[in-house]
Parts: C-alpha cells; structure tokens; sequence
C-alpha cells in the first residue's frame, strides 16, 4: 500500500501478524493513556489444504474479526525474507495480500511496519530478540505470561506500534 493510504487514527486498531498457516490478530484500542486490549487469537489455516483454500480461511477470518470487533484501523507487518528463505516471503505475501483486502473490502485504512520499526517502539532496539518483545508486551498490558502462540504477541506489539505513532507521529523519525 502507499504510504499516504495509512491514516495514524488513535481510534481502535487491529494488528496483524500474517502468515498461512497461523495468523496472529490483537484489537486495541485507547483508554486515557494507555492502550487496552479488547481481544487477542490467532486465524488458522487448515494444515494440508491446498494454498488457495489456507488463503480463503485467512480472509474469511480477519473478515470476521473485522465484522466483530470494528476496528477503524489495520495495521500489519510488512515483507520481510531471509536470502535463504525467498519462499516465505511468497507465502507471507499471499497471506498479506487477503488480509489488504479484508481491509479494502471493509473501507479500512491499512498501515504496514517493518518489523524493526515495531521492536523499536516498544523496546528501544530494532534487533530486539523475541523474548525482549514478549517482556514488552507483557508489561504493557499487564500479562503475567507472554500469550501463545507468539503470532499472538507479534500482532499485539504491531498493534501497539500503530497505537504509539498515533499518539506521536515524530517518534517514526
């Protein structure tokens, strides 16, 4: 999507962690000056099925979370590959590419965040391992056990990096 199709709403987001077989989703939205969490799961592909049927059950399932918890924003995790993976990044894509239309059939504007960009935001370190993101996460919403899957803790803190650049637009710089 086009960097001006992200609209930095501070109303309810929905992030999202893309991928065929599991799909993390968390739906925040602002209280006073902290974030709440209104819910968290994950959109689960039917192992075994043919690509373009793991490709509907993502669709249909955001599709739901979205008629459900009527978030006004969606932010998800951009590309990303590994040299010795390019096939993720193709199936990534595919998993993605439902999940913009979900947005687009839904008039939703869709913002995307590199995954450095998201552990910035909530830890300070772009690099940041996993488990220092599950931490952040973790604090942030007052969990005492990082939630499973981690797509589940990946969507939340995309959600959060949505939610913090709403709030302070220059701390993207």
């Amino acid at each position: 999507m086009a960097r001006g199709e992200c609209k930095l709403t501070p109303g309810r987001v929905l992030g999202i962690d893309p991928g065929l077989n599991i799909t993390g989703y968390a739906v925040i939205e602002p209280q006073g000056r902290q974030a709440r969490l209104i819910e968290a799961g994950i959109v689960r592909g039917k192992g075994g099925t043919t690509l373009a049927a793991r490709v509907r059950d993502v669709y249909l399932g955001i599709s739901e979370v979205i008629a459900a918890l009527k978030p006004q924003v969606v932010a998800v995790e951009e590309l990303y590959s590994h040299y010795e993976r390019p096939r993720t990044a193709i199936l990534m894509g595919h998993a993605r590419g439902v999940i913009c239309l979900a947005a687009s059939m839904n008039d939703l504007p869709l913002c995307s965040y590199a995954s450095t960009q998201v552990k910035r935001m909530l830890t300070g370190n772009g690099r940041a391992p996993k488990g220092q993101v599950q931490m952040a996460i973790c604090r942030e919403f007052s969990l005492v056990a990082p939630p499973e899957p981690p797509d589940v803790a990946d969507a939340m803190a995309i959600a959060l990096c949505h939610y913090y650049l709403s709030r302070d637009p220059a701390a993207a710089l």
